[in-house]
């Protein structure tokens, strides 16, 4: 052990001096003991996360203060804390409470109030309705005052399932040439108030795990004219919302639509999506929510010479869950016929898989087409 003798470091320039005025050359030893300034050791403490140690050092402080001592302390650095040593965290601070702890707000059915929603003629001529639900009726979430079971937001919209408690699938029209950035800010995520809150899977799936409360429609996506604030705040309904691993959520599916949009020539630099997750049979069930395995993607839009265009996409992974543990396998993204989705989901795009490649590929030769997607240059549209 080697280490300089002053017996009290100067602090001339911050915790930076204070630091590099012990001159340590390898780290200190069980048992040896190194004078800090209190304020300098109250900052090592905290940044080595060593919760207890920091309590003591505030009540040190405290006492210290009531009786004018100022001086300063002595750290052991020899502290190696175990788990029974730790106690939880307790704060006013609203930004470090679980979310569970925080109240989770509703928006009230008036609140939505003049939403459009979803445009099936947002493409012009190449009109693109939502996808039929009649093979799974049963299985639709009525919404009052709306016979086609329709959620509208700004410029999406959203059909959800009755017996999953989350969406079937979104529709979110986009224009790019009117696109807006607009902050994430602190926007809670909310019930939607047309709806009982009992149908959708709110904050108590997601709490203290390494679930995302992961965006079906993206948020930036329907970000765009002069409303762009609005449809911002819509994205962040439990509606919306499916639980998805961060890795998920934010590398691999978010990107998936960056390659499409950022990567082909559209007319007017317009687009329109769909997203939805795969329900099966055998999806896993958390905390009273079957858990969907796989997500898909339908992306049309109009090339800059005037031919329609859909594609389709399936991100999937294996997982064993349980309310221990969330261990997920690797990731597989592949290109998929409409058609194909189509099977999967039992929704129908109606005329919409004529404009897409791998289902008339499949139609033409009775064989399912489908491509690992590895970056953006295995994409074909």
């Amino acid at each position: 052990m080697q280490h300089s003798k002053m017996a009290q470091p100067i602090i001339k320039d911050g915790w930076l001096t204070a630091v590099t005025s012990i001159s340590l050359t390898v780290p200190p030893q069980i048992g040896d003991e190194i004078r800090l300034p209190f304020s300098a050791a109250m900052k090592l403490t905290q940044t080595h996360q060593h919760a207890l140690a920091v309590e003591q050092l505030r009540l040190e402080r405290t006492r210290r203060e009531a009786i004018g001592e100022n001086e300063p302390m002595m750290i052991d650095m020899s502290y190696r804390p175990r788990l029974d040593d730790l106690r939880p965290i307790t704060s006013t601070n609203e930004g470090l409470l679980a979310p569970d702890a925080t109240a989770v707000r509703t928006s009230p059915a008036s609140s939505f109030a003049g939403r459009q929603g979803y445009r099936a003629e947002h493409l012009g001529a190449f009109v693109v309705p939502l996808p039929d639900t009649s093979a799974i009726a049963a299985d639709v979430l009525p919404v009052p005052g709306n016979s086609d079971a329709r959620l509208n937001y700004e410029h999406f919209s959203i059909v959800m399932s009755k017996s999953r408690r989350l969406a079937l699938f979104t529709g979110v029209n986009i224009d790019g040439s009117a696109s807006v950035s607009v902050s994430r800010g602190g926007d809670p995520w909310a019930f939607d108030g047309r709806i009982p809150e009992t149908a959708q899977a709110g904050d108590e799936l997601y709490a203290n795990n390494d679930f995302d409360r992961g965006h079906l429609v993206r948020r930036e996506d329907p970000n765009w004219g002069p409303t762009a604030g609005v449809a911002n705040r819509d994205t962040f309904h439990f509606t919306n919302c499916a639980p998805q691993l961060s890795a998920f959520n934010q590398r691999t599916w978010l990107s998936l639509e960056d390659y499409i949009l950022s990567n082909t020539r559209r007319v007017g630099e317009r687009a329109t999506v769909f997203t939805g997750p795969v329900f099966r049979q055998n999806d896993p069930v958390y905390r009273g929510v079957a858990i969907p395995l796989a997500y898909w993607k339908v992306v049309a839009f109009v090339h800059d010479d005037g031919r329609p265009s859909a594609s389709a996409y399936l991100i999937d992974h294996d997982v064993d869950l349980t309310e221990q543990s969330l261990l997920f396998g690797a990731f597989k993204t592949y290109q998929r016929s409409v058609a194909g989705i189509e099977g999967l989901t039992d929704l129908n795009f109606g005329e919409l898989r004529q404009f897409d490649g791998f289902s008339n590929e499949e139609a033409a030769t009775g064989e399912v087409v489908r491509r690992l997607i590895f970056g953006p240059e295995d994409i074909l549209v």
